[in-house]
């Protein structure tokens, strides 16, 4: 089932990065490479990609911190508290709090737990893909900020923390640890974008997204964040985030 999920990742991948094909070929059924060598440690991997992070951040923080000023507002109004702070896997395996703006509703834990008790369908859908199409605790703001993906506009302050990266694996929580077999997720700060981010992720399970985050580890350069970067703005221009 678990060789399934990644085959299918693969395929969607492969329509998500076209560069990353000559990966997708070397990566034998269950997700893993077979005849790639080990990853050169060049300058871009070790420094220049984070260099690259503070520069086009720093560039940002400005306009960024204005729409998030803006949203804020829409969201207070909207009730309760505008922001909120959640525990992710970083690299290393660290947990580090990531920003986000709120989109769900206060008592959001209690409302998914009688939403699962009561609808055996959508239990299912959560344990294969960690999410839900319809989630009950999303706000009818949360659902705009979500597929435009304004509400990750605070995680620039995770790149210049030194937390994430602008493109990489998408940060897990702590608890779905157990539900991901990869390992080069922890070789990497995860992104506010990147392959599964900019990928039909309303279509993959949690499951796949070792095969993305293995392919981009692979794949990493100054060419595939370009691309990535360039890909999330259509993504965003489209709305389909969530």
């Amino acid at each position: 089932m678990k060789t399934m999920a990644v085959n299918t990742g693969l395929t969607n991948l492969r329509q998500v990065m076209p560069s990353s094909d000559r990966f997708v070929r070397d990566m034998g059924p269950s997700g893993r490479l077979d005849r790639v060598g080990p990853v050169r440690d060049g300058l871009y991997r070790r420094r220049a990609k984070r260099w690259l992070d503070i520069g086009l951040t720093v560039l940002l923080v400005l306009p960024v911190t204005l729409i998030v000023a803006i949203i804020a507002l829409l969201v207070a109004i909207d009730g309760g508290r505008p922001f909120y702070v959640q525990p992710r896997v970083g690299r290393g395996g660290r947990t580090f709090p990531m920003f986000k703006i709120r989109t769900m509703v206060r008592d959001a834990e209690a409302v998914l737990k009688r939403h699962l008790e009561d609808d055996p369908s959508a239990r299912a859908e959560w344990l294969h893909r960690q999410k839900l199409r319809h989630d009950p605790r999303i706000t009818p703001l949360g659902r705009f900020l979500r597929r435009t993906s304004l509400d990750e506009l605070p995680q620039f302050y995770n790149v210049l923390r030194g937390d994430m990266t602008l493109v990489g694996p998408r940060p897990f929580l702590p608890e779905q640890k157990a539900y991901y077999d990869g390992e080069e997720y922890y070789l990497m700060r995860p992104g506010i974008t990147g392959f599964w981010q900019t990928s039909e992720r309303n279509e993959a399970s949690f499951v796949q997204r070792v095969a993305y985050d293995r392919c981009y580890y692979h794949a990493l350069s100054p060419l595939t964040d370009i691309r990535v970067i360039g890909r999330t703005l259509k993504v965003v221009l489209r709305g389909t985030g969530m």
